[in-house]
């Protein structure tokens, strides 16, 4: 019968379950049983294993039976051994019974535009090289001041903190807001006006779901197709404004009967690139004030500008008449569920009523740290460090591609963590199976466009280049121009 063993999390802090037999070399009783434990998906990849001289206690084996094991399991690739590491599960010794769920979650639908829907076959090839757009770099995310700023926004609130939450979102948060919105994006608003969320996606189900405010909406025509799904489950049906080199044609809301209020990404356009034309700012306010209408500003990548001088929020010519919303899912992560909406005063109240008498979606403790995280200006090092990062990785991107691609122009590249890589007609479909085979996921234009839009299609690909890690990045772009119809033809 075989021997269970259960390690002590008293001596060594972990605890494993390893079953062997009670006959047989102990040396490879020990590397069968990891095998099947890391096979069978017990220890996951990661996992950080007991010190060889704790496993040998335990088990009571000689030290050198358990280190020789580890060793094997090492040079077989199950195991990694780092100084002062330890000894882990190796990243690649994924278990063949998890495999399809980890190539599903690999390439599930985003929200926001954080990511556009999109399907991948479970028969079609792992995603290799994740050049989707909107996802920042997960591992620049600044854990030591994070860390530091939830110690002592913690410890400096006051009890009633840790009751229910207060729909309004902190007053540590909102007064934090107002003061760097103000400083960075020219937003006029104080802390009495702004309504936290869980993000974008959340402002516009509070919005429309709960009948804040009533459609039709006008939209641009390439947007994010998973807001447009959102406000249709909403009863509220979108009308197209067509797109051109100086952002979304405004001057067509003039012709849009029964619309009053229009969604758009005034600094950044979403996905095309490129900032709505001043002149078409001017004249987007003008028009809801004549109609009493509102404009819903989606800044939802403002503090990343590479070539040119920010541009300033649109509420900043209006706030009566501009909705700016904004989150931390590209700044920061998508994981700290915190936007925000700085809200023209008259609709304070009826955003209020639709949140309900307490905060259901944004957790307080995280707010109170993104509130010390801004108020101490550790919010504006990351930021000013992760524009450096992604300046280079875009810079890098219009280099490989000027020497292997020199026919095909990306465009949208002054600002964001994607660029739009402008193809010749009806290249597009045949360029994202050509990725998808060599295991590069990233978005056709087409994806992101309204369906019933009237300007021209486009043909193009939306190519992230924040997510990949440092390593990765290279073989990526090199996997991608691989992908590239060749000049002059499909």
């Amino acid at each position: 019968m075989p021997e269970s063993w259960v390690n002590s999390a008293e001596r060594t802090g972990s605890d494993l379950h390893l079953e062997l037999p009670a006959t047989g070399s102990r040396r490879a009783a020990v590397s069968a049983a990891l095998r099947d434990a890391v096979r069978s998906g017990r220890l996951a990849p990661g996992t950080r294993l007991p010190p060889y001289r704790s496993l040998a206690a335990d088990l009571g084996l000689a030290r050198n039976t358990v280190a020789d094991a580890y060793a094997e399991l090492v040079a077989e690739g199950w195991l990694t051994a780092r100084q002062g590491s330890g000894t882990r599960v190796a990243d690649r010794a994924v278990p063949a019974r998890t495999a399809r769920a980890t190539r599903a979650a690999a390439v599930a639908p985003a929200a926001g535009p954080a990511g556009a829907a999109r399907t991948v076959g479970e028969s079609g090839p792992p995603v290799r090289h994740d050049l989707r757009q909107g996802s920042p770099d997960a591992a620049s995310f600044p854990r030591t001041a994070w860390l530091a700023s939830a110690r002592r926004a913690l410890n400096a609130a006051p009890h009633s903190a840790y009751g229910p939450g207060d729909p309004r979102g902190r007053i540590e948060l909102r007064t934090a807001l107002a003061a760097y919105l103000a400083r960075a994006r020219g937003v006029h608003t104080s802390p009495e006006h702004i309504v936290v969320c869980s993000g974008f996606a959340h402002a516009l189900r509070l919005l429309f779901g709960d009948r804040v405010l009533r459609g039709p909406l006008a939209v641009e025509s390439y947007g994010l197709g998973f807001h447009r799904s959102l406000l249709e489950a909403a009863g509220t049906p979108t009308v197209p404004l067509a797109l051109d080199e100086d952002g979304a044609r405004t001057e067509e809301l003039e012709s849009r009967t029964g619309v009053r209020a229009v969604l758009l990404t005034p600094a950044h356009q979403f996905p095309t690139g490129g900032p709505l034309h001043a002149r078409r700012r001017a004249a987007v306010v003008d028009w809801a004030r004549a109609r009493g209408a509102l404009i819903l500003e989606d800044d939802y990548d403002g503090e990343f500008r590479y070539d040119r001088e920010p541009v300033g929020a649109l509420q900043g010519l209006d706030p009566d008449h501009v909705l700016y919303a904004g989150s931390v899912s590209k700044s920061l992560s998508p994981a700290v569920r915190l936007g925000w909406m700085a809200l023209p005063p008259h609709l304070v109240g009826p955003v209020l009523a639709a949140k309900g008498e307490r905060e259901a979606w944004a957790s307080v403790l995280d707010q109170l740290t993104l509130a010390d995280f801004i108020a101490s200006g550790a919010y504006d090092r990351h930021v000013r460090r992760m524009r450096q990062r992604y300046r280079r990785r875009r810079d890098r991107l219009v280099t490989t591609l000027a020497a292997r691609a020199p026919h095909l122009v990306p465009t949208g590249i002054a600002a964001g963590l994607h660029a739009v890589l402008r193809l010749p007609p009806g290249t597009e479909p045949s360029a994202v199976r050509a990725a998808g085979r060599l295991g590069v996921a990233l978005d056709g234009l087409a994806a992101f466009r309204h369906p019933a839009a009237t300007m021209p299609a486009q043909d193009g690909l939306v190519v992230g280049y924040a997510t990949p890690a440092d390593h990765a990045y290279g073989p990526a772009l090199e996997a991608l121009c691989a992908a590239l119809p060749p000049a002059g033809g499909r």
